[in-house]
């Protein structure tokens, strides 16, 4: 991406202090004006408009420039500058906050048919007096975020204050707790930063992707994990400490106006929230201005049917009569307006009896509890099964078998059971124990320590895992074989052609012909390429047998170190622990995969297909040839003029040097091609040595 900034080299903080520290009060406040106007353009085409024009890096030094200004010339920080949405102190409690305009709740019409959008079309109309010839009533329909109502306060532009809507009249001042959510502007722009006051209203809520990540984090910190988006975005702005706040992905949509002064509101709420977008506020897309009945059934039909498809939790839309005229003269009843509604969905949550528990073997082995279910209608469908993640997690649950449970389905997740209806069992039920065996090939199970997974150590024999298993073997790093990809691999496990790794060296053209999309050329193009597969090295074969822990590292490591495929299997934990790099962890995967009889069998019948490797007698044997770069790191960035990634990496460590993915202060070169990156910012900013090509094949060509 192109910046719209001039491009300057990557400076340290103490050389930003530095620089900061020099310039007059004049300077710093034109440069920090000049600072913030460029963080505010590239953060709203980041976070709201999803049109990022600056690399993180290049957006990260103006950032630091201007935090070391601020620092240096501390009456120049203002509050709707980019750094202060870090967070401040942590609070001891919430204060009031009074609404002027008062934060009501909107009526709810739990109809979820058509029936319901009819319903109220017939409403406004009855209660404006409109006869049956009179022209359909015009109306801005949105969707209904699932998350936590807020009141942003803009003052000539800038935001002020943030409060929750409380009980309508009153709310909590989370002002610091929402400077941290980088969807909200800290300023407005256009005539929105003219107005004296401008109050908008909006919906704080957490992305599905973002609070499944969120929970996987949880997961793998065995803490407690959050039950849905909707819960965990409240809690989270309500959070005392402001870091922790910024810990929680949360993002927002305005959708309304509170208290105004010195601000034309448009005419129609459709032209109103339109006139927010365009000062920098996020606005939901999926909105629309429509006509009577027929557009509201319309559009409510037209969501519900990309409901899953959405990237956050709605459980229905909105309606509102767009003109504000009109809802001036519906007004209010019961304190909710009349010229307004919300149209359900049906529920992503619903209760129901855990009948038993099953276990599910992934693609990678790793074993899954799955709830067995009295079948509930959830988020739109049916649901029988849902996954309980983990026997921890089930644990920390206080989850058993024929407990009343909470089954939530929302967009294209798993229906997961995310707790318990708390009530006295009848009786006692004993705690879910995983299986000590693979359910479905009956090899071992082992849980790595420190680490919540079960996994099966079957590997490549169990039949759960074949294709991962075949594709991963046929990997560019493994055994490069050319035109076996997931469609292929589909079509031969799921037909019963090849059942194991041996088995893709017994097909044949006829076979394969035989497959769909499979022609003569296409048929004969893979024979070769699995004849060509045979004649490889010792590290691939490794690699390619997908030995949990062993990655290319590793497996280059392990047959440096052994030598020979049988010295390998026969290592015991102790003689692996005397590789290079490889731990407990590593060693005891690799001793549990060759200690199983059928993995040791597949080895056997590889090499029997033709699978052949050149072999040594290990570490006892002296180096293949000159080691000019035993002992040191290189780093590899942009793109070498005629060596590819991956053959200057083959060269580096047959010359006895080691490859690292990331520049630090142990990294003795880093070799810069076309194109390179942050990595040769940070190495000249370390004073590395930096080579070309030409560089490296001159490290290469030496002798010690």
């Amino acid at each position: 991406m192109t910046s719209s900034t001039p491009a300057t080299a990557t400076v340290s903080a103490a050389a930003a202090a530095s620089a900061a520290a020099s310039l007059t009060a004049d300077q710093a406040a034109a440069r920090a004006a000049e600072l913030r106007d460029q963080l505010h353009h590239h953060a709203h085409l980041y976070y709201v408009l999803d049109t990022p024009s600056l690399p993180d890096a290049a957006y990260d030094q103006l950032f630091q420039e201007l935090q070391a200004i601020e620092a240096a010339h501390p009456a120049l920080r203002t509050p709707d500058s980019p750094t202060q949405r870090v967070g401040g102190a942590v609070l001891d409690v919430f204060d009031p906050v009074r609404h002027v305009v008062p934060m009501l709740s909107i009526r709810t019409e739990t109809d979820t048919e058509a029936s319901g959008a009819e319903n109220f079309d017939a409403r406004v109309r009855r209660e404006l007096d409109l006869g049956e010839q009179a022209a359909p009533v015009e109306y801005a329909a949105e969707l209904k975020f699932d998350g936590l109502a807020i009141n942003l306060r803009y003052e000539r532009g800038v935001l002020v204050q943030a409060a929750t809507r409380g009980n309508g009249e009153t709310g909590e001042d989370v002002t610091q707790n929402v400077r941290t959510i980088s969807q909200i502007p800290l300023r407005l722009t256009g005539d929105g930063a003219k107005a004296a006051v401008l109050e908008v209203r909006g919906e704080v809520y957490m992305r599905r992707d973002d609070f499944e990540a969120l929970n996987e984090r949880q997961r793998a910190a065995n803490e407690k994990t959050f039950v849905n988006p909707r819960n965990t975005a409240a809690g989270a702005i309500r959070q005392l400490d402001p870091a922790l706040v910024r810990q929680r992905p949360l993002s927002f949509f305005a959708y309304g106006i509170g208290e105004t002064q010195g601000w034309d509101i448009p005419a129609t709420h459709g032209a109103m929230i339109d006139a927010l977008g365009s000062y920098g506020l996020p606005v939901n897309a999926d909105r629309a201005v429509v006509r009577g009945a027929a557009g509201l059934v319309a559009f409510h039909r037209e969501i519900g049917e990309k409901r899953d498809a959405l990237p956050f939790d709605i459980d229905g839309v909105v309606y509102k009569v767009n003109s504000r005229e009109l809802q001036r003269r519906l007004g209010f009843v019961s304190r909710e307006p009349r010229w307004a509604v919300a149209h359900k969905y049906p529920a992503q949550e619903q209760v129901t009896k855990l009948d038993r528990i099953d276990i599910q073997v992934g693609r990678t082995g790793k074993l899954t509890p799955v709830a067995k279910l009295e079948p509930v209608f959830v988020g739109g469908t049916t649901v029988s099964n849902a996954t309980l993640h983990n026997l921890f997690e089930m644990r920390r649950k206080g989850i058993r078998v024929g407990d009343q449970v909470i089954i939530r389905r929302a967009g294209d997740v798993i229906p997961e059971v995310v707790g318990k209806v708390d009530a006295a069992r009848a009786a006692y039920v004993p705690n879910f124990r995983m299986p000590r065996h693979c359910p479905v090939c009956g090899s071992d199970v082992a849980r790595e320590p420190g680490n919540i997974e079960f996994r099966c150590t079957g590997g490549i024999f169990c039949p759960a895992q074949r294709k991962q298993a075949l594709l991963h073997f046929a990997g560019r790093r493994a055994m490069d074989i050319e035109g076996l990809g997931d469609k292929l691999v589909d079509q031969l496990v799921d037909g019963g052609i090849v059942t194991s790794l041996p088995g893709l060296y017994k097909l044949g053209v006829a076979k394969l012909t035989a497959l769909e999309r499979m022609g003569d050329r296409s048929a004969l193009n893979l024979i070769d390429a699995l004849e060509k597969s045979k004649h490889t090295t010792l590290a691939r074969f490794l690699f390619a047998l997908g030995i949990r822990q062993v990655g290319e590292t590793t497996a280059k490591d392990l047959a440096k170190h052994f030598g020979r495929m049988d010295a390998l299997m026969s290592a015991t934990e102790e003689q692996l622990l005397a590789v290079k790099d490889v731990g407990p962890i590593v060693a005891r995967s690799i001793a549990a995969f060759f200690a199983e009889a059928h993995n040791r069998e597949v080895v056997e019948q590889l090499i029997a297909a033709g699978v052949s490797f050149p072999e040594s007698d290990g570490a006892a044997a002296a180096p293949a040839g000159p080691q000019p770069l035993a002992g040191k790191t290189l780093v590899l960035t942009g793109t070498l003029p005629t060596l590819s990634r991956d053959e200057a990496k083959e060269l580096i460590e047959a010359a006895g040097g080691k490859v690292s993915g990331s520049v630090s202060k142990k990294t003795s070169y880093l070799i810069a091609g076309e194109e390179a990156g942050s990595k040769l910012d940070k190495a000249r900013e370390l004073g590395l040595t930096i080579l070309d090509e030409a560089g490296l094949q001159a490290l290469l060509a030496a002798t010690e």
